[in-house]
């Protein structure tokens, strides 16, 4: 039987993995949507229904993932999540219809909810605030790749669909590897009490947990991050190559460094984290999107604007593995499956609204609302921010009193 010390570090080299197939399907949409849109001939916001049918597969194995993680190991819940995003990015590849695409993204949402709300509220629970901020490094490792497999294809040019296929295979491969060693996942002690919150989910309902206002506090902050984060990501390259008439290679370059930044801030936050108090690194990294914000806005087809960009990545990389790691800080053991659950159901209905209403704005507007809405979006981020923080004390209080009463 393998040791202790062994298991855990098996365990910590796939959930890099893992992470690293999460993000890879995630950075190939916002290179590949002009050619996708051209190809069928499609509207500029017709992005929004591919992000919506997306979304409705995601929220529904994210907002269950506690459940669904207390009857399968995580090993198990991985191999079936990659296999089903798989057979999505291979569908798109082999799409004759733009109807058919947007049927595939139930599936691949359904794959990518499981796998980021199961593994999510695995990490919370068994691993370090600094090693949830790496793993998510890994994320921004597939981000970033994404778009660089998708440009260097299209800039090759090879189709789009050759893009999705290669990264459909890929998942294939990582879906046979987990099922192989879907053993390997036992179970370690967490690292304290409030921390076991795996098991213990079984014990509390998601109503429970939904009366509790600090839940769809912590939610919403969720989905204003996650949507700015997609937002970003999704329409940098058709503002800047549509709108402001930056160069294909250019353009993909910097959405790739957009990306990028995410895994770099990651990484750096992984060595500050335990040392800088969570709200104050935040605060900090709101901040800091903001300004992103503003340099996109007023930066034109210059420096400035991809500055910007970058900022934006740099200042968003620790807030999802640092809200996701005090979420047991937050409400205990008990309600921490569930809440992560909802935390990353809500991420999705912001990854996917947020663009898709962008896209409608761009659309009546021009594309260059792009820059003011990402403001506007992240100024509302710190205000949520700020109404997190206020009743937290309270909030404690009360989740201990509505866990006496189960």
């Amino acid at each position: 039987m393998m040791s202790r010390r062994k298991t855990e570090l098996l365990m910590i080299g796939l959930a890099c993995v893992s992470f690293i197939s999460l993000g890879l399907p995630d950075g190939l949409n916002g290179v590949a949507w002009p050619s996708i849109r051209a190809y069928f001939d499609l509207q500029l916001d017709a992005l929004g229904v591919l992000l919506m049918m997306f979304t409705i597969g995601y929220l529904v194995s994210s907002f269950n993932s506690g459940q669904l993680l207390a009857r399968m190991s995580v090993g198990s819940l991985l191999a079936a999540s990659c296999l089903a995003t798989s057979a999505s990015l291979i569908g798109y590849a082999l799409a004759p219809a733009w109807w058919v695409m947007v049927a595939l993204g139930i599936l691949a949402g359904l794959g990518a909810g499981a796998i980021d709300g199961g593994l999510n509220t695995y990490a919370a629970t068994q691993f370090s605030p600094r090693m949830v901020n790496w793993l998510h490094a890994c994320y921004g490792v597939g981000a970033a790749g994404g778009p660089v497999i998708m440009t260097l294809v299209l800039a090759a040019h090879h189709r789009w669909q050759l893009g999705y296929a290669i990264v459909g295979g890929g998942q294939l491969f990582l879906a046979i590897c987990f099922g192989l060693t879907r053993k390997q996942w036992l179970t370690i002690p967490a690292r304290s009490p409030e921390r076991s919150a795996v098991k213990q989910n079984e014990r509390v309902s998601n109503l429970t947990t939904l009366r509790l206002p600090v839940v769809w506090l912590g939610a919403a902050v969720f989905f204003l991050y996650t949507g700015i984060e997609a937002a970003a990501g999704t329409w940098a390259y058709s503002l800047f190559t549509e709108a402001r008439g930056v160069p294909m290679m250019v353009a993909g370059m910097w959405v790739s460094i957009y990306w990028g930044s995410l895994t770099a801030g990651r990484l750096l936050a992984g060595f500050f984290a335990g040392f800088v108090p969570a709200h104050r690194l935040l605060l900090s990294c709101m901040v800091g999107i903001a300004l992103g914000a503003t340099l996109v806005w007023f930066g034109g087809e210059g420096y400035p604007s991809f500055i910007g960009l970058g900022l934006m990545g740099l200042a968003s990389a620790p807030v999802f593995p640092t809200m996701i790691s005090s979420t047991p800080g937050r409400l205990g053991g008990t309600h921490t499956a569930n809440a992560i659950g909802f935390q990353i159901a809500a991420a999705v209905l912001g990854q996917s609204m947020l663009p898709a209403f962008i896209g409608l704005l761009a659309k009546r507007i021009g594309l260059e609302i792009v820059g003011p809405a990402l403001l506007v979006s992240a100024l509302s981020l710190i205000a949520f921010h700020f109404l997190l923080r206020r009743p937290r004390e309270s909030e404690r209080s009360r989740t201990v009193l509505v866990s006496q009463h189960e």
